[in-house]
Formats: structure tokens, C-alpha cells, sequence
């Protein structure tokens, strides 16, 4: 279990992390992989956040792709299994988990951008984490690319890993089981999506924000 200033983000499900550019998501999952430091608490798997214990449990996938252009796609997964004590069948099932068999002898710096964020995932992948923080993982893809990733997203949580997503596209919350708002550091409010839109009687993400914005600023 993931819990950040009390909030919990249910193990097994994908919880969205919403809010606009600047609000402080990326500090917050900074936070939660131990590199950065929050005003609040935040308990990762029954351990303070950058806790030793965490290192082989936690996966990150930045915003921009995190891996390295002179590598091949396998060398790339490679390199992150051999720091988290993975072996050669934790590779081969990262890459083919997101598509990259075919991929896996061309260097990193002649693929797509989508495909460098898909090598940026299985490195992530690799060490099989309970818990993975995917930093806007869709910003900048096509259409169908974001359509499978987030159906993927979809078959990791069902096999119980527990997903933090975050992104500014409110839209994307139709694919998440849990929200979280934020906005200027803050969390605004966290529940089921289905919670959070009988409570503000709206139909979309988005309206859901502005409504619980117009609850805070009334109780200002």
C-alpha cells in the first residue's frame, strides 16, 4: 500500500494522478521513489519513502525515456535487470510484455519516441515491481499507442501490481480504477472515479476537478 498524507492508493488497481502542469505531480512521485523530498508523509509498502527496502519494489518511468541512445534496446533492459538482480527471463518477458522482441538488437537513438518510451518501460518493468510510478507515460503518443499502453496498464494491475499514473489530461481518468487531484502541492481530493462523480454530480474528470476547486476555494 501506497499512502501519501493519509490518502491510500489501493494495491492491484490504477490510481490517476491528475492535475494541471505544475501542480506538483512529478514532485510528489519523485517523492514516493525516494529522490526528492515532500512537505507531507508518504509511506511506500509499509516503509518511509526512499527506504532501502523499496529499491527492488519500486519502478519509475520518467516523463522523457530513461534510457541510454548507444545501447541496444536489450542492452538497455539488461543494464537496469543486472541492478535489480534480474535475470535473463525477467528481460525477454519485459520486452515481449511491451512489444519489443522484434526490436531488441537496434540501438536506442534509431527508434521512434514512442518506441524509446516502451524501452523506457520494461527497464522499468524488468525487476517485476509491486509498485510502478508512470510519470504522464502517454504524453506525446498516438492515439493507438495510448489505447495499448493503457491496456496493458490494465493487465498489470489485474495481475496485482499497483499503478500510480499521472497525467494533465483529465480524460485519461476514464481508464483509472482510483483519482487523486491535485493542484499548487496539494491534494484536493482522492476516491473511486465513480465516487468522485456522484459527489460533484458531473459527468467527466475534468468537470469533477473544477467542481472540488470550487468546493476549496468557498471553504477558503
Amino acid at each position: 500500500m501506497l499512502t501519501v498524507d493519509g490518502v491510500g492508493v489501493p494495491a492491484g488497481s490504477i490510481t490517476g494522478l491528475l492535475g494541471p502542469s505544475g501542480c506538483g505531480k512529478t514532485t510528489l512521485m519523485r517523492t514516493i521513489v525516494g529522490v526528492q523530498r515532500f512537505a507531507g508523509s508518504v509511506t511506500v509498502l509499509g516503509h518511509p519513502a526512499g527506504a532501502p527496502e523499496l529499491r527492488s519494489q519500486v519502478g519509475y518511468v520518467t516523463q522523457a525515456p530513461s534510457v541510454y541512445g548507444d545501447l541496444t534496446v536489450v542492452e538497455n533492459v539488461r543494464y537496469f535487470a543486472s541492478m535489480v538482480g534480474a535475470g535473463a527471463d525477467a528481460v525477454f518477458a519485459a520486452l515481449t510484455a511491451v512489444d519489443l522482441g522484434e526490436l531488441a538488437g537496434r540501438r536506442v537513438d534509431q527508434l521512434s519516441g514512442g518506441q524509446r518510451a516502451r524501452v523506457s518501460l520494461a527497464s522499468a518493468l524488468v525487476g517485476r515491481p509491486a509498485l510502478l510510478i508512470l510519470d504522464e507515460p502517454t504524453v506525446g503518443l498516438d492515439p493507438l499507442l495510448r489505447r495499448r499502453l493503457w491496456a496493458f496498464f490494465g493487465e498489470l494491475a489485474a495481475a496485482g501490481t499497483t499503478l500510480l499514473v499521472s497525467s494533465h489530461v483529465m480524460d485519461e481518468a476514464e481508464h483509472c480504477h482510483h483519482l487523486i487531484l491535485m493542484r499548487d502541492g496539494a491534494v484536493l481530493a482522492a476516491d473511486t472515479r465513480e465516487a468522485l462523480l456522484a459527489r460533484t454530480g458531473t459527468t467527466s474528470a475534468e468537470a469533477a476537478f473544477l467542481a472540488v476547486l470550487g468546493e476549496q476555494e468557498v471553504a477558503a
